[in-house]
C-alpha cells in the first residue's frame, strides 16, 4: 500500500497544511481517508489521478472532513464520461445518506449520481466491511466525538493502515488499532485540555503504547500545538516508537510489518 497526506491541517488558512484528507492506494484501488477542504486541488498537486478515485471513507461529518465532497463530485459528473464508469463507493457513519441529499438540496441532483452510479454504505456502530471484489478490507469502530465519528483501518495486501479520524480518549482504540503498520492520528490539543473530544500528546502517546504501530503520523494540529516539539511531548509521556509529524505531501510506503518514508525524516 501507499498511503499520501493530502491534508494535515486544520479549517483554519494554512496553505502549507490543508484539511483532512488522505489517499490509500492498494490493488489497484484509490481510496480517500475523509475529504475536506483543498483535497481536490490537493490530488492534482501531489500527482495523483482524481478520475481513479473509487471509495471514499467519511469518519464524521465536520466541514473540515467533508468539506470538498461536493467539489469532487462536480468534477466527476462535468470531468468524467458518465457512460462505463465503475460505481463510485461512498462509506460513511450513519447518517451519510441524509448528509448526501442535503447537498443535493443544496447543489444539485448530481450530488446523487456523480458522473455514474453511487453506492452508499452506512457504518453502523463496529464491524468490517469488505470489497467485493477482494481488493482491501475496511475495519471501523466509533469514537468519542460525535455521535456518528468512526474510526477507520484499512487492510490489504497483509498490511494495515489505522486513522482516527477526530476522537478522544478511549480505551477501545488501542487494540483496534493493534499492530497497524502506519497509525495516522490526530493530535489536535496540548495538555491539559477542556477538549475531551479531542487527543493532546497524553492521549496519543497512550493510544500509540497500546497499538503500536510501525510510525506514527500526527496530524489535525491546532495552532497552539508546536510541530517541532511534538514529537519530544510524546517521547516524556513514554512513547519511545517512530514519530512523524504529517505535512501535506508525505508519501508513506507500507508493507507487511513496516511503514516507510521515502527519504527518511527528520521526526524518526
Amino acid at each position: 500500500m501507499q498511503a499520501t497526506i493530502l491534508g494535515s491541517g486544520i479549517l483554519l488558512p494554512d496553505d502549507a497544511h490543508h484539511s483532512a484528507a488522505h489517499l490509500v492506494e492498494a490493488g489497484g484501488v484509490s481510496l480517500l481517508l475523509d475529504c475536506g477542504p483543498g483535497t481536490l486541488h490537493g490530488l492534482d498537486r501531489f500527482g495523483k489521478d482524481w478520475t481513479a478515485v473509487s471509495h471514499l471513507v467519511l469518519s464524521h461529518f465536520h466541514t473540515d472532513h467533508v468539506g470538498d465532497l461536493a467539489a469532487l463530485f462536480w468534477a466527476r459528473t462535468h470531468g468524467l464520461p458518465g457512460e462505463g464508469l465503475e460505481p463510485f463507493t461512498l462509506l460513511g457513519p450513519v447518517g451519510t445518506t441524509h448528509h448526501l441529499k442535503s447537498l443535493a438540496r443544496a447543489h444539485g441532483e448530481f450530488i446523487l449520481h456523480p458522473g455514474g452510479p453511487l453506492e452508499i454504505v452506512e457504518l453502523a456502530g463496529d464491524g468490517r466491511w469488505l470489497d467485493p471484489e477482494g481488493r482491501f478490507e475496511l475495519a471501523y469502530h466509533p469514537t468519542p466525538h460525535t455521535d456518528q465519528s468512526i474510526a477507520v483501518r484499512v487492510e490489504a495486501g497483509g498490511a494495515a493502515v489505522g486513522y482516527t479520524g477526530d476522537t478522544g480518549p478511549s480505551p477501545e482504540l488501542p487494540p483496534f488499532f493493534r499492530h497497524v503498520e502506519l497509525l495516522i492520528a490526530e493530535c489536535a490539543v496540548l495538555d491539559p485540555t477542556q477538549l475531551p473530544n479531542h487527543l493532546s500528546p497524553t492521549s496519543v502517546a497512550q493510544l500509540a503504547m497500546g497499538a503500536a504501530p510501525d510510525l506514527l503520523v500526527l496530524t489535525h494540529l491546532y495552532p497552539e500545538v508546536d510541530r517541532e516539539a511534538l514529537p519530544d511531548l510524546l517521547r516524556a509521556r513514554g512513547y519511545t516508537g517512530r514519530v512523524r509529524v504529517a505535512e501535506d505531501g508525505d508519501v508513506f510506503e507500507v508493507a507487511p510489518g513496516s511503514a516507510a518514508i521515502p527519504n527518511g525524516s527528520p521526526n524518526e
